[in-house]
């Protein structure tokens, strides 16, 4: 027991890609080729799928890994997303505004990783100064990886761009089979344990504070969509087991928002409901720098952060129907505008409802103006908060936008049926006007 809680510990590694160049020598000629000769029939067993050819695996120092994950954190794409992540979710007081975000992933990652594998080189690393009874399960959870990705491409589906939502979704579904699998090999596919399955998840869910100073001290939303995948996932693809022996959870059965992964009734309900789609159009005054969406999970985790009431966040994150926020920059600063649509107006009601409570917890009750664009707040670091309720594309929708004093919510606009509006005023001015 005490080794399987190690090995639970050590499965909350980063898959990561690395230019680190390939070795010819598969991994079971190379380090701990016996023990990866002896995992890989058991992991072939418990994932019903076949090593086409030998899993390579190599070692690397903790320096090594950090110096991987700063390079790629220096590529332009990586920094636009983590620079536009870090105004959104500020905005949104996901995080403090102090926050450097791009050095907290850095070393929060270089801190958990024992091992990762590379879609991209083929290759197994291990972490050489991890303790033996982490490595071991390391080993099993980055071989099940490998696997995974002889028979899809794991490259492609967990680097999609601006789609958070979807992928996280697909990263709960590989972590979750790299993590159950193991998991099972070592204690059955009961899981046992006294306390069964909800003791599993119990000891996931712990396992992540233990000797990890940068995750806890890190933000909600960062601890919670680091664990995401491992837990959510691993109960995903113990229910897919259950429903579909003998299929993957890949290809056509690949979920394709978190919605899926949290309620696996509306995944294996014969009408799937993906998402529903939100564009933005180019802003009236201002420039959109980025743009995407947080899904189910981020937005519960935005209503628990703040509100403290699990059923209720639970209860309302569970009713959204397509989110996008976009970031904006001014001249005067940065702006966020977050687009929400719902099933029904009492469940938009309320949402809007919950930002107006957020609002007056975050800023120690503004003064409220009701204006045409929505209820406007005036804050005391030059900016202004608007909250509107509505309808965008026939759909219950609420607008949430934190701007630089001065700048109109009016600004926002979105696409309706090829139609481009203003949410909060149903047409959309040549240029900003105030409110």
């Amino acid at each position: 027991m005490i080794a399987a809680r190690h090995g639970i510990a050590a499965a909350l590694c980063i898959a990561a890609v690395t230019a680190c160049a390939r070795s010819d020598e598969a991994a079971t000629n190379g380090p701990y080729a016996r023990q990866v000769a002896e995992d890989i029939p058991i992991l072939e067993h418990g994932t019903g799928l076949k090593f086409k050819r030998p899993p390579v695996l190599q070692l690397r120092t903790r320096a090594q890994v950090r110096q991987f994950l700063e390079a790629q954190f220096n590529t332009d794409q990586s920094n636009e997303e983590v620079a536009a992540k870090q105004i959104a979710y500020s905005r949104l007081g996901l995080i403090p505004d102090t926050l450097d975000l791009r050095a907290l992933l850095v070393n929060l990652l270089t801190e958990q990783v024992a091992g990762f594998y590379d879609p991209h080189t083929k290759v197994l690393y291990v972490v050489d100064s991890s303790p033996p009874d982490i490595t071991g399960f390391t080993i099993q959870h980055e071989l099940v990886h490998a696997l995974q990705d002889q028979y899809t491409n794991l490259d492609s589906i967990l680097h999609v761009s601006r789609q958070n939502d979807r992928t996280q979704a697909a990263k709960a579904v590989i972590e979750g089979q790299a993590m159950l699998v193991p998991i099972q090999a070592t204690l059955g596919p009961g899981a046992g344990l006294p306390g069964g399955w909800d003791r599993v998840r119990d000891m996931i869910r712990d396992s992540r504070m233990q000797g990890m100073a940068e995750i806890r001290a890190a933000p909600e939303v960062v601890q919670e969509t680091l664990i995401f995948p491992y837990l959510s996932g691993a109960e995903f693809v113990r229910q897919f087991q259950l429903h579909e022996p003998g299929k993957q959870p890949y290809g056509e059965n690949m979920p394709v928002s978190t919605s899926e992964i949290l309620h696996t009734g509306a995944f294996f309900s014969p009408e799937r409901q993906a998402p529903l789609a939100i564009a933005f159009a180019k802003p009236s005054t201002g420039t959109a720098t980025y743009d995407d969406d947080l899904g189910e999970f981020e937005t519960r985790i935005l209503l628990l952060q703040f509100l403290q009431d699990q059923n209720s966040s639970m209860r309302t994150a569970a009713a959204l129907a397509g989110d996008r926020y976009e970031v904006i920059k001014f001249p005067s600063g940065d702006g966020v505008a977050w687009l929400t649509l719902w099933h029904t107006t009492v469940q938009s009601g309320e949402f809007g409802s919950d930002l107006e409570a957020i609002v007056a917890r975050r800023f120690k009750n503004p003064a409220a103006t009701e204006t045409r664009l929505g209820k406007a707040y005036d804050l005391p670091n030059k900016r202004v908060v608007t909250i509107w309720g509505g309808t965008v594309a026939g759909r219950p929708a609420v607008l949430y936008t934190d701007l630089p004093a001065g700048v109109s919510a009016a600004a926002v606009r979105v696409e309706q049926a090829g139609v481009t509006a203003c949410p909060a005023t149903g047409a959309c001015p040549a240029a900003d006007s105030a409110r």
